[in-house]
């Protein structure tokens, strides 16, 4: 574990920090049934570890695939939220929607050691960005993904629920 991860599990998660109260099943922090996801601003990326658990598997040994995309769909949600709060100078990030996401498992992600998560705005608009993320185990990358992700307005079904 390197210091920065050390780092990470003491200082507040932006789902801490913002969204408490969340029930989503993949970063919730209200979830008690749910993966709880915690991300971290690192640079102009949004970082977060995560420890799979026995009742994530697909096969022996290996990571569900499902699992992977809710990771993967839930770090690159708060990259992009993280980066319209950064840029509209805001003190709390816009609640922010997936348009699209296209997840490629790259390689078996093994179960029985952390995951690595890393996100990026690879495209930028005035209310929805495009995202690039990674997911690796043991310093290999197992899967990828790239998706479309929208700040929404108050009308919005999900509006509140952050």
């Amino acid at each position: 574990m390197t210091g920065r991860e050390r780092r990470s599990e003491v200082r507040e998660a932006l789902q801490e920090r913002f969204a408490r109260d969340s029930i989503c099943w993949g970063c919730g922090q209200a979830n008690p049934e749910g993966l709880r996801l915690r991300s971290f601003p690192d640079g102009d990326e949004v970082v977060a570890e995560w420890t799979p658990g026995p009742n994530h598997h697909s096969f022996p040994g290996i990571l569900n695939g499902g699992i992977i995309g809710t990771l993967l769909d839930c770090q690159c949600n708060w990259c992009a939220a993280h980066y319209f709060m950064r840029v509209r100078e805001l003190d709390h990030p816009p609640v922010t929607v997936t348009a699209e996401y296209t997840v490629r498992l790259e390689r078996p992600t093994p179960s029985d050691a952390p995951v690595h998560l890393r996100a990026r705005i690879a495209e930028a608009g005035e209310r929805k960005v495009v995202v690039e993320a990674e997911l690796s185990s043991g310093g290999e990358r197992t899967a990828t993904c790239s998706g479309t992700f929208v700040a929404i307005g108050t009308d919005h079904p999900a509006h509140g629920t952050r």
